[in-house]
């Protein structure tokens, strides 16, 4: 994928948004295969982050879609894991219905470890392009940014670019990075090696690893968003790469926190519905609601993510304006993931990925 200014509209290329148009209508969304009547009592089990992101999922999008279809309730659980899901679809024993997880992967995984989805009944006509695939609904686009406590550099002398967070001379400190391939942990690297954005993909995953050894021993690795989020609230990372939804309740809270906008790696994040699900029918409804204009405002108003509804008129506050990744703030540039090449590689790369942590 290549390099987007601030300016470029979101109607570029995005794969993957979370929802989509006709749950809240209380219409079947037609989603065959399993699981039932959409009409009787049905429990969805939901896959999060946790946190406040899973939280703002249950104001923005459970509760409401709960007062407009009483026989629906929801179990909320996290985090989510596609080896987990592997396990409980080679078991037999799949106890998921609804799973955030990074498009690519529910895409490579497709009719193997997540269902087919029939969303027809969806008007793609103010999603942005990509929203729906075979096996996944995208929900929302997450921005990374760099970030760093501003109280731990000298007013005004902080990190500026994607090289100087890779540069522990001149920037010496703790880093944290988190270890989902969403959040930019292989691009970063290439970024700061000096890949133009518009020759990241295909991504030379080898290059990447070893600019990340040169900061290895000053950097700690959080195995998932929340991990990372309270590694800030504690003081024990200096700089760290930290989505939007988990930058704005640290701003709210009081931290006093310095945005780099340098060029920034956006995601989409999606469901998938996990092969087998004992209630794909009313998991299929529910997220077919959740790309809603009015669902998709809230959503962004409370996480400061990136819509993925064009009709959406979000009021964002003082907090969620500043990790505005494509409004005003953000004075540099955005690259948003390839998810057709991950979807070719995702299972390689989180291998490799995951043997050079554990190295």
């Amino acid at each position: 994928m290549v390099s987007r200014s601030k300016k470029v509209t979101l109607a570029v290329g995005l794969v993957a948004v979370t929802g989509m148009l006709a749950g809240c209508s209380g219409g079947d969304t037609g989603g065959g295969g399993g699981g039932g009547s959409t009409d009787a009592a049905t429990t969805i089990t939901f896959v999060g982050y946790g946190g406040d992101g899973q939280q703002a999922q249950i104001d923005a999008w459970q509760t409401p879609y709960t007062e407009a279809h009483p026989n629906v309730t929801f179990v909320n659980t996290s985090p989510p894991d596609v080896a987990q899901v592997k396990a409980q679809v080679e078991s037999g024993s799949v106890q998921w219905d609804v799973m955030a997880t990074a498009p690519y992967a529910a895409q490579q995984n497709c009719d193997t470890l997540f269902e087919p989805l029939d969303l027809s009944g969806i008007d793609q006509s103010d999603l942005v392009e990509g929203t729906v695939g075979k096996c996944y609904l995208g929900n929302w686009i997450n921005a990374t940014p760099i970030a760093y406590r501003t109280d731990a550099f000298p007013a005004g002398q902080g990190p500026k670019t994607v090289q100087d967070f890779f540069d522990k001379e001149k920037f010496p400190g703790q880093r944290g990075i988190v270890t989902n391939l969403q959040n930019g942990i292989l691009e970063y690297p290439l970024l700061a090696d000096g890949v133009k954005p518009d020759d990241l993909y295909p991504l030379d995953v080898d290059r990447s690893l070893e600019k990340l050894d040169s900061i290895r021993d000053v950097t700690t690795f959080a195995p998932n968003v929340g991990a990372l989020q309270q590694a800030v609230q504690g003081n024990q990372v200096d700089m760290f790469l930290l989505p939007d939804s988990r930058l704005v309740p640290l701003l709210k809270g009081g931290m006093d926190i310095t945005v780099v906008w340098d060029e920034t790696v956006a995601s989409l994040n999606a469901f998938a519905v996990p092969k087998g699900s004992p209630n794909k029918a009313a998991a299929e409804q529910f997220i077919s609601s959740v790309v809603e204009p009015e669902q998709v405002a809230k959503i962004s108003e409370l996480l400061g993510v990136a819509p993925v509804n064009k009709s959406a008129k979000p009021q964002l506050d003082e907090f969620t304006k500043q990790v505005e990744v494509y409004g005003p703030a953000n004075t540099g540039g955005t690259v948003l993931q390839d998810v057709d090449w991950y979807a070719e590689n995702f299972n390689d790369v989180s291998n490799k990925l995951t043997t050079w942590l554990n190295g």
